[in-house]
């Protein structure tokens, strides 16, 4: 073997079986730290130096876990346990970030099959660039900035590992005789972690469990207003707010400046201890948007997340500012079509639907058919066309009628189908701006004084719905109507 065909790796420890989940997640993050560091110290080595005489690769750590019989185990939670014999593996990235995830998910397992779970070095190579999660000042260089090809020294993203195949039903990506722990591979885990970042401009560190999606930024005034108020109060629970570029504020009036430029999609973070506390997502306009958003977020495993945004009411006795609460969707939005066909049916979920219903209830101090002055329940349309009006109606008015849509709008079905695929308990709370249908068009000056006021209670309708569905417990939340029937173990 010549000089040119040598790996550098570094020194890896031996598999271990644990029988302890906090050991078994203790021993996950000895090895990545060992794996990560060795290459920031040789990436560092190599921009100084130049390119060095063998190549350099380190590994993702894995959990392993092998069944051999079909064990009668309590099934009554939808998760943490196997269906039948097998061998179940599953590569881990930053298990510093998801330590109390795993430590959950392994003492199931643990606890229902009495067997000890095996943590080691697995067969797949960290990119380079993702090594440096976290690491401030190592930046990957783009290619042609040094003097040799980046991948013919380290390992580089693979797109073979780097995708939804275990989500979407398609495969096992470990080999013949292995099946999936977890649904998604480290290196997926890894690209959508980035991405966050990228988008967000926070780091994946600050999101909590509980995700609510806006397209509007007024929400995200009311959003920090309320969190101003949490950190005033001492028995509230929430320990800090962060916003975009990571500003993070512990005391309610201390300044939280707004970068010089926002990211694509501006997130804020009311943090409790484990995650219990709410991020607000700004995607924007667009199913494109929700689309990639939720890609990013799914993986780091919320207890759940939902739409509350502006729609369109389809309906003459609906007023400006109502609200809709989603029953059902009519996807016309099309970028999920090659990862959820259309024919998949999208339930909504009761869990999540009587927390928005005892919300709207509580905010607004109505009750019973008095709620039915404020809020519709009903099939929401979402479409990827602002501006369909524009053009011959009479086909998307007719399916909406058939549909019996009662709003309209391009981003909720989104949000709502990936919540399905990801098995993210999901919801949609819309608030009513136009009525294009019937000549109340979204133009200047439209808003009444009702309409301004229902826009104040709707963020904090999603911000209770989401504080009551935290007391829920997990199996709960977590129900198997969101479960096909071979799941992954993990959640």
């Amino acid at each position: 073997m010549n000089d040119n065909d040598k790996t550098l790796t570094p020194t890896i420890g031996a598999s271990r079986d644990f029988s302890n989940a906090q050991d078994a997640v203790a021993y996950l993050e000895e090895l990545y730290s060992t794996a990560t560091e060795f290459l920031c110290d040789h990436f560092s080595r190599v921009s100084r130096e130049g390119r060095p005489s063998a190549r350099v690769r380190a590994f993702y750590p894995e959990i392993r876990i092998a069944i051999s019989g079909f064990d009668n185990v309590d099934s009554r939670l939808s998760f943490g346990h196997f269906t039948h014999p097998g061998t179940y593996v599953a590569t881990v990235t930053r298990p510093d970030l998801f330590r109390y995830y795993l430590t959950q998910q392994i003492g199931l397992l643990i606890e229902h099959h009495g067997m000890p779970v095996q943590v080691g070095t697995s067969k797949t190579p960290i990119p380079v660039h993702f090594a440096f999660s976290g690491v401030s000042d190592i930046v990957v260089p783009e290619e042609g900035a040094l003097d040799f090809s980046l991948r013919d020294v380290f390992d580089v993203p693979d797109l073979s590992t780097t995708n939804d195949d275990i989500v979407n039903g398609y495969g096992h990506p470990y080999g013949a005789d292995e099946e999936p722990l977890a649904p998604f591979t480290a290196q997926r885990v890894d690209y959508s972690l980035a991405r966050l970042n990228h988008y967000t401009a926070t780091n994946p560190e600050h999101f909590q469990n509980h995700i609510l999606f806006t397209n509007y930024q007024f929400y995200v005034e009311v959003f920090e207003d309320y969190a101003r108020q949490m950190l005033a109060d001492p028995e509230s629970g929430y320990e800090s707010f962060v916003g975009p570029g990571n500003v993070e504020i512990a005391r309610a009036d201390d300044p939280c400046p707004a970068p010089e430029k926002l990211p694509q999609m501006p997130t804020y973070h009311l943090k409790r201890g484990d995650r219990g506390g709410i991020t607000l997502v700004n995607i924007g306009v667009g199913p494109s948007n929700a689309k990639t958003a939720t890609d990013h977020i799914a993986v780091l495993r919320p207890h759940a997340w939902m739409m509350v945004g502006h729609c369109a009411g389809l309906r003459n006795s609906q007023r400006l500012g109502d609200f809709v609460l989603a029953h059902a969707y009519l996807r016309e939005d099309h970028v999920l079509d090659d990862d959820l066909p259309v024919w998949v049916p999208i339930p909504a979920l009761a869990e999540i639907q009587i927390a928005l219903e005892q919300a709207v209830a509580g905010v607004t101090k109505l009750e019973g058919y008095d709620l039915k002055q404020v809020m519709r329940t009903g099939t929401v349309a979402t479409i990827d066309n602002r501006n369909w009006e524009l053009r011959d109606q009479s086909g998307p008015v007719q399916r909406l009628s058939q549909s019996r849509a009662i709003a309209l709008d391009m981003e909720s079905a989104t949000i709502a189908a990936n919540g399905y695929r990801f098995r993210v308990p999901y919801g949609t709370l819309l608030c009513v701006s136009d009525k294009p249908l019937h000549g109340e068009l979204k133009l200047p000056g439209m808003a009444t004084s009702f309409y301004r006021t229902q826009v104040k209670n709707h963020l904090h309708i999603g911000i209770r719905a989401m504080e009551t569905l935290r007391e829920m417990p997990l199996e709960r939340i977590h129900s198997r109507k969101l479960r096909s029937f071979e799941e992954t173990a993990f959640l």
